[in-house]
């Protein structure tokens, strides 16, 4: 992919390159336990657990900082991997917003800037999330994510959770909520 921290810019929200400025910011987000109760990793909100999530964040090449254009504020991050997607795929994931931008267009609008940005290199997408994340998973499928055979394990918060895995493809993206988003 040409560049896996690209700039990209929506009405609703503005993408660009994680920095290591941008702890006190954005762990001043990620520090509600609210945003976290549901995700496998239950316990990011704890300041050590999310210096190593800000860590691996920086060392990825691939996070993204949300900021609302009309602040100027930053509401969350996202993040491009290819180390667990098969030939052909990226992942998008890692993806938190501040809850008072749960529930409108802002994920929407952030997924399809990442995933027309993905697309131009990649044949599908793929979105890797906790088997028990509801609010993820309908989020999912309200962009659009068709729920795939394959799972992943990982170990958060202390033990092993199953997670499945979604994908949106060039055609399903052009024909799905998100290519309407633009």
């Amino acid at each position: 992919m040409r560049t896996l921290q690209p700039s990209l810019l929506h009405p609703l929200v503005k993408l660009r390159p994680l920095l290591a400025d941008d702890w006190q910011a954005l762990y001043a987000v990620a520090s509600d336990p609210l945003i976290w109760a549901v995700h496998p990793a239950n316990d990011r909100w704890q300041e050590p657990v999310f210096r190593r999530f800000f860590a691996d964040a920086l060392a990825s090449g691939g996070a993204l900082v949300a900021i609302d254009p009309a602040t100027n504020e930053l509401i969350g991050s996202s993040r491009f991997d290819r180390t667990r997607a098969q030939p052909g795929e990226i992942e998008i994931g890692w993806t938190f917003l501040a809850r008072s931008y749960w529930g409108g267009p802002t994920n929407a609008a952030l997924k399809s800037l990442m995933v027309g940005h993905a697309l131009i290199e990649f044949d599908r997408v793929i979105f890797i999330v906790g088997e028990g994340n509801l609010r993820s998973r309908r989020a999912m499928e309200k962009i659009g994510g068709h729920l795939t055979n394959r799972e992943h394990y990982a170990e958060m918060a202390g033990r092993m959770a199953r997670h499945v895995i979604y994908s949106i493809d060039r055609a399903g993206f052009a024909s799905g909520p998100l290519g309407r988003i633009g």
